[in-house]
């Protein structure tokens, strides 16, 4: 992913084409060492392409894939999510309040 990243930034400050020292000096001023196969893989995969054109096709896949949403798929789950919750913190209070009474004093005794 940083590759990929360092390549976007590349293209952004008007380089069409960036080369794998441009690349490398991006990567590294971050501190990181940069692997030359995997720049070389990048620039490959993407030399000659249209990066405006490559994100809108990419959005446009990741549009068809599920994003989770599950409580406004299954109608009745919300609620019964809900009773649930309110039941254990109930059993909580019950719990906390008998562990005070099993210590044999309160705080303030």
């Amino acid at each position: 992913m940083r590759y990929v990243a360092a390549y976007l930034l590349a293209s952004l400050g008007g380089n069409a084409n960036p080369s794998a020292a441009d690349l490398e000096k991006i990567i590294g001023s971050v501190g990181i060492e940069a692997e030359a196969d995997k720049i070389k893989k990048i620039i490959s995969e993407l030399k000659g392409k249209n990066i405006e054109e490559l994100i809108t096709a990419g959005t446009a896949k990741l549009a068809s894939v599920p994003s989770g949403g599950g409580a406004a798929a299954g109608g009745g789950a919300a609620p019964a999510a809900e009773e649930k919750k309110e039941e254990k913190k109930e059993e909580k209070k019950e719990e906390s309040e008998e562990s005070d009474d099993d210590m044999g004093f309160g705080l303030f005794d």
